[in-house]
């Protein structure tokens, strides 16, 4: 233990310095020389100024980088959370805009019929993968029945072909047991549009005497009273004329995108097959 005169000393050496500063703080004169008492002073006392300022900056600088640290993982958070926000409505947004154009398509085709529609939703496929077709998420109850026609505004879809009191199911246009009497719309030549089970569909039936052409536009016919006469079915790409067949092969290219169906239309209209089987009983 440090002893008590040995305390006294540093108390008096304390005081002394202490006083010394006292009298170089009442000195006003900034231009005044240090006396060799000062400058003593002030050998001895800087060292412990420079050690504790630095001290006292070190710890400042610590404590402000800590706090603008935690500043910024909290703004940065806050930041991804509105990024990720502004991301969820921005989806929103455009998902709202796809379907008010594919909307606007059907809205157009209505425009232009004077048939009764009932617009539908797609909610399944084919889970065999045997026939192109899709579930609707109407049926019976709300007044459908089969064969009635199916399109969207782009073209001819498909026709139902089994109902039930909530679902319907609908056969593409695209499927192999698919068959639309169809018309290529400048010439008037006639043929039946069968699908190929892909996204392509052949037109059977054309005249070698036809003068049909690669781009034309093909249409229904009206015949057989399914499809109203006049709704758009695709264009002509390719013609083949096979040397021993009497008929060309004419591909076409649907209108409708089969991979995108959303919202499509029903047609209400009695089934033609059905009044035909009544006619003849």
């Amino acid at each position: 233990m440090f002893s008590i005169k040995w305390i006294k000393i540093f108390w008096i050496w304390v005081l002394l310095i202490f006083f010394l500063f006292f009298l170089m703080s009442l000195n006003r004169e900034d231009n005044r020389k240090w006396n060799p008492v000062e400058q003593a002073v002030v050998e001895i006392t800087a060292p412990f100024q420079r050690l504790f300022s630095g001290t006292i900056n070190g710890v400042q600088n610590i404590w402000i980088k800590y706090f603008s640290l935690i500043n910024t993982r909290e703004e940065s958070a806050r930041l991804k959370e509105q990024i990720a926000a502004l991301k969820m409505e921005n989806y929103r947004s455009r998902e709202l805009l796809a379907a008010c154009q594919r909307l606007q398509g059907l809205l157009s085709y209505t425009e232009t019929t004077s048939q009764e529609v009932l617009a539908v939703r797609v909610i399944g496929r084919d889970p065999t993968g045997l026939f192109q077709s899709v579930i609707i998420d109407k049926g019976k109850d709300s007044g459908l029945s089969v064969n009635m026609p199916v399109v969207n505004g782009d073209g001819v879809v498909g026709r139902i072909v089994s109902v039930s009191s909530n679902y319907s199911k609908v056969l593409l246009i695209i499927d192999q047991n698919s068959a639309v009497d169809c018309l290529v719309q400048s010439t008037r030549d006639n043929g039946i549009v069968k699908g190929l089970s892909s996204d392509k569909c052949i037109m059977d039936y054309v005249l070698k005497t036809s003068d049909i052409n690669v781009g034309d536009i093909i249409i229904t016919s009206g015949i057989g009273g399914i499809f109203p006469k006049g709704v758009p079915v695709g264009e002509v790409t390719d013609i083949k004329d096979p040397s021993d067949e009497i008929f060309l092969e004419v591909m076409i290219n649907p209108f409708v995108d089969f991979s995108k169906l959303e919202e499509i239309l029903v047609i209400l209209m009695e089934d033609p097959l059905a009044e035909n089987s009544k006619e003849k009983g």
